[in-house]
């Protein structure tokens, strides 16, 4: 209670609703509870509405226990009486960021990678071994400059094909020649590098292509002009900041600390609806080249993954989608989420190691 009373007053009802979660057995991270904060203050509250739709986009309620947090919801911003207490067979292992990073447990059983996805969550570390394909990594350090996609910027830029006459330096030029002009300067738009949004599944059934896709994950941060990174599984973690640092084992080890749903379950509808229900995360999709390495094995409502990849692709310049299944040159998607939104991707590909992940999209240009 001493420390929620050093809180802002602004913040202290949302901290203490994440700490009232989590005495009721829900496992709410303490990068959760600053998403929910900052989605409150990106949204500029009008009604209580605004504030509940971003308690569910970011605190990520079980769908088997939404009636419960509404309730809690109530009780907390409303003065509503519970019905009745609820109970927890565990106290989840979370604590508030001036704690240190939270303490980590071990899963009870562990699952063959790429076998049955499942909707539970198991919060755990990871210990990153060595990769074999360094090389194909710093290949693509120096490709990406130059290959990754590209848009038009509205700024221009001296050229000698441009379609634009530059006026401004013709003027200059005839001054410094007594009124002659010899040859007219021309302008073109520049052109800067896309935005890449990456999205990486670390749910069970992907633990065998994790540690890869996140040692990818650091290379492209470290060469792309401007990337954007998260995870998802049974909740979303922007891990764009510890994924910056230069060196690799020191940016894992950060990006370790911070997610919490290693080799959990799979709900990637319900990850990528509170993704774009954040408007500040919505916005890093707008324009942006989007690729999503995940088998795809959803356990959760397909319409969900549905309706999220549907504005998602709206908003993006092309949607890429790396599954290592599709190693396998027969494969073809059979869960309904994936049959269904297969129309909206550019391409979907082989991304069961980082020299074939490295590739497609480099020539993600040409694929979309």
């Amino acid at each position: 209670m001493a420390e929620a009373e050093r809180l802002p007053d602004g913040a202290r009802p949302f901290v203490t609703f994440a700490a009232r979660l989590r005495r009721h057995g829900f496992p709410v991270a303490p990068e959760q509870t600053q998403s929910f904060v900052a989605a409150v203050g990106l949204l500029g509250p009008r009604c209580m509405a605004d504030i509940h739709a971003a308690a569910v986009a970011t605190l990520a309620p079980p769908p088997d226990r939404r009636a419960e947090f509404d309730a809690l919801y109530r009780a907390h911003f409303l003065g509503q009486t519970l019905a009745a207490a609820t109970t927890s067979d565990e106290e989840p292992e979370v604590t508030e960021p001036d704690d240190g990073p939270p303490e980590l447990v071990e899963p009870e059983e562990m699952t063959e990678a790429g076998g049955e996805a499942t909707g539970a969550e198991v919060l755990t570390g990871r210990a990153f071994a060595d990769l074999s394909e360094a090389e194909a990594l710093r290949r693509f350090r120096r490709a990406a400059p130059g290959r990754l996609p590209r848009r038009t910027s509205r700024r221009l830029a001296p050229s000698r094909r441009g379609g634009r006459p530059d006026m401004r330096r013709a003027l200059r030029d005839a001054v410094r020649r007594d009124g002659e002009v010899v040859r007219l300067p021309r302008l073109k738009r520049r052109t800067r590098q896309r935005r890449v949004l990456l999205l990486i599944d670390v749910s069970g059934s992907m633990a065998a292509q994790t540690d890869a896709a996140l040692r990818f994950a650091h290379t492209l941060a470290r060469s792309a002009e401007r990337a954007e990174i998260f995870t998802l599984g049974t909740r979303l973690t922007r891990i764009t900041r510890p994924m910056h640092r230069r060196n690799q084992a020191a940016a894992l080890a950060a990006t370790s600390a911070a997610v919490a749903d290693w080799d959990g379950g799979t709900r990637l509808g319900h990850a990528l609806a509170a993704f774009l229900a954040v408007p500040r995360f919505a916005g890093f999709a707008r324009g942006a080249a989007v690729v999503v390495l995940s088998d795809g094995l959803e356990r959760g409502e397909p319409d969900v993954l549905i309706g999220a990849m549907e504005r998602l692709s709206r908003l993006a310049w092309a949607v890429m989608w790396l599954t290592p299944l599709a190693a396998d040159p027969n494969y073809e998607p059979r869960t309904a989420a994936l049959m269904a939104i297969r129309p909206m991707l550019a391409h979907l590909g082989d991304g069961s190691s980082p020299s074939r992940i490295a590739a497609q999209i480099l020539d993600l240009s040409r694929a979309a």
